[in-house]
């Protein structure tokens, strides 16, 4: 598909990331936006907000940060590498300057919530140039007990900014959608909508470090009180003997140290294995086999684990919560995140049953998402 025109892709928060273990969900967005775009014919330049000022990069150090995003390199060493590769390099006070090198009636896409704010798109405003931000979730203001503190004010200036100065809004799904135009109606404006679900794509099998010990479930995501695996702590010691393991997967994210220590404590007993940073693949293997992924989460944006795992025919228990619906269909068990008795007696089922023939569903394409979003984008 041709578009016409050039593209400006923030990748702050791609470089932010580099060589802080595997990517989250919103890294691999901000990911899959780098190399679609270094796809196509158009140019390509990309934008980099640092402490001390901004990079601009052409498609040449577009596709150096790509091949750096796929290896392990520190962001330290990025910066020291994109530097010499970048077209132009402006302090923070310069940035109108910079972006009089980028031509009229490009599209400045943000799609990782870095450096999006008033500053930047009335300064991308101000030069012409089109702004698409891609908006997540509004967890931090729905759902402030879920958030890091200190994350609701700068949050709530970044939806204040996109409803203010964006030309167009990406949203991932119905139900994020219409709870971020409620932010964005009380802010004073709804700037008009893209409606474009993510693509999902599954990285081939590979050896996985962890080795369950007897069957297992998979838990899949931060480990912070948002995707509340505390219920699934809880009542793992209230499994019939002999239990099964339960893997979870995913980097310490905030929590309090109870949550920690709990978990510590079922890693002892080899009731619970945690893998953090473990390679795509690996993921891959303990999904396929897996009795079922446990997705307790509390809210959500959209929801990447059930439908990995659907993809894999590996069952699904998921709370329900209607962006999942809406996401994943009628494939996972519907259950209230917060009733554990309805969560330990459909685990135990599961546990003493023997695996059933899977049935693997279709996951949502890259290349549709990228057809919605480029052909409404100007």
């Amino acid at each position: 598909m041709h578009v016409a025109g050039a593209f400006l892709l923030d990748v702050t928060r791609l470089v932010s990331r580099l060589g802080r273990g595997q990517m989250t969900g919103i890294d691999r967005v901000e990911a899959a936006y780098l190399a679609h775009l270094l796809s196509l014919q158009n140019p390509l330049f990309g934008l980099i907000r640092t402490r001390w000022g901004f990079l601009l990069l052409g498609q040449k150090g577009c596709a150096a940060l790509q091949d750096m995003a796929m290896g392990a390199v520190a962001q330290g060493q990025a910066l020291a590498q994109l530097r010499p590769l970048a077209l132009l390099r402006r302090p923070h006070i310069l940035l109108g300057n910079l972006l009089a090198h980028v031509p009229q009636g490009a599209v400045y896409l943000n799609v990782g919530h870095a450096n999006l704010s008033a500053r930047v798109l009335r300064a991308m405003q101000h030069r012409g140039v089109t702004s698409a931000v891609l908006i997540h979730d509004t967890i931090p203001l729905d759902h402030p007990e879920f958030a890091s503190i200190g994350s609701h004010a700068p949050f709530a200036a970044k939806i204040a900014a996109t409803a203010r100065f964006a030309t167009r809004v990406i949203h991932i799904s119905a139900d994020a959608r219409a709870k971020t135009e409620a932010h964005f109606a009380a802010a004073g404006r709804i700037p008009p909508a893209i409606l474009a679900p993510l693509g999902v794509t599954l990285a081939a099998p590979a050896p996985s470090p962890i080795t369950p010990t007897r069957p297992y479930f998979v838990a899949l995501g931060t480990i912070e009180p948002r995707k509340n695996l505390k219920l699934l702590f809880d009542l793992w010691p209230n499994l019939p003997q002999p239990a099964p393991q339960l893997v979870a997967i995913g980097g310490k994210g905030w929590a309090d140290a109870a949550l920690f220590a709990q978990m510590a404590q079922l890693q002892g007993s080899g009731a619970v294995l945690h893998g953090e940073n473990l390679p795509d693949g690996a993921v891959v293997t303990l999904l396929q086999g897996a009795r079922a992924l446990l997705f307790p989460s509390l809210a959500e944006g959209f929801g990447l684990p059930p439908l990995e795992a659907a993809a894999l025919g590996t069952p699904v228990i998921a709370s329900d919560l209607p962006v999942l619906r809406e996401v994943c269909g009628d494939f996972p068990v519907y259950l209230d995140p917060r009733d554990s008795y309805s969560w330990l007696e459909t685990i135990k089922k599961l546990a003493q049953s023997q695996p059933s023939v899977k049935t693997k569903q279709n996951l949502p394409l890259w290349a549709d998402h990228f057809k919605v979003v480029l052909t409404q984008i100007r």
